[in-house]
């Protein structure tokens, strides 16, 4: 299994990083996860648009879901058309992202799998096995951990604290973690999002093996927040860095 990091900025993208995008690959099957704000100019670096193989969505904010709609278009109006794509994201969730463009000109272009982490825990795409869990955010959101040849990958999407993810990353070889803030979390939003202190805790919790923060505000110090974690978390911490690659379990 390898993770290639197309981008990890919160909310909108900088000039050097794209928002969440990650490419998970195995036995020759691409699984792009979260394309949000400038993913596809980085994903294009690694693929053509044709090559993806399936999406995975963990919610419907736009800062992981809106270059699905170049990588539809790329698909549907080149020269020659790719099969339509598996997208798979909590029902509604791309509602708005489809519907960018006029009613049917990206007809055939996906297959769209909704589903509900609360009801429907384990998914499929090609050797991964995904099982999601239903995580606390401003809208729904699917915590996911991919299996594959005996290593897992678990990764958070946006999410408040929540007694699931202990279960979600438990002896996880990668545990991709949001965290927005280094130590704190904004009362307000509190319940909806983490910080890279409340990252580690959830890594300790649960065991992981590395811990990789992603989803940090722009601006805000990479190594302030990878301080904050290793106070709660023992093992290797970094910041999920645009064009890092990972292979879990080496």
């Amino acid at each position: 299994m390898k993770l290639t990091v197309l981008g990890g900025s919160g909310a909108w993208p900088t000039a050097d990083a794209a928002c969440s995008g990650y490419l998970v690959e195995h036995d020759g099957h691409r699984l792009l996860i979260d394309p949000g704000y400038a993913v596809m100019p980085r994903l294009l670096r690694h693929l053509r648009p044709g090559d993806v193989d399936a999406v995975v969505v963990t919610h419907g904010h736009p800062d992981h879901c809106a270059d699905l709609n170049p990588l539809l278009r790329a698909r549907a109006l080149g020269e020659a058309p790719a099969p339509p794509l598996p997208l798979y994201a909590p029902a509604g969730a791309l509602d708005a992202v489809l519907a960018l463009d006029r009613p049917g000109m990206l007809h055939g272009s996906y297959d769209l799998r909704a589903f509900d982490p609360a009801t429907e825990p384990d998914l499929a795409s090609g050797p991964f096995r995904i099982a999601t869990r239903a995580l606390p955010h401003h809208v729904p959101n699917a915590g996911l951990r991919l299996t594959a040849a005996g290593r897992s990958l678990a990764y958070t999407g946006d999410t408040g604290p929540s007694p699931a993810l202990a279960e979600l990353a438990d002896d996880a070889d990668v545990f991709l973690a949001e965290a927005t803030y280094p130590e704190d979390v904004p009362a307000e939003d509190a319940p909806y999002l983490s910080s890279a202190r409340q990252a580690g805790e959830h890594a300790a919790r649960a065991g992981a093996r590395r811990l990789l923060l992603t989803h940090l505000w722009p601006g805000e110090d990479a190594d302030a927040a990878v301080a904050a974690a290793r106070r709660a978390y023992g093992g290797a911490v970094e910041v999920a860095r645009p064009g890092a690659v990972v292979e879990p379990g080496t």
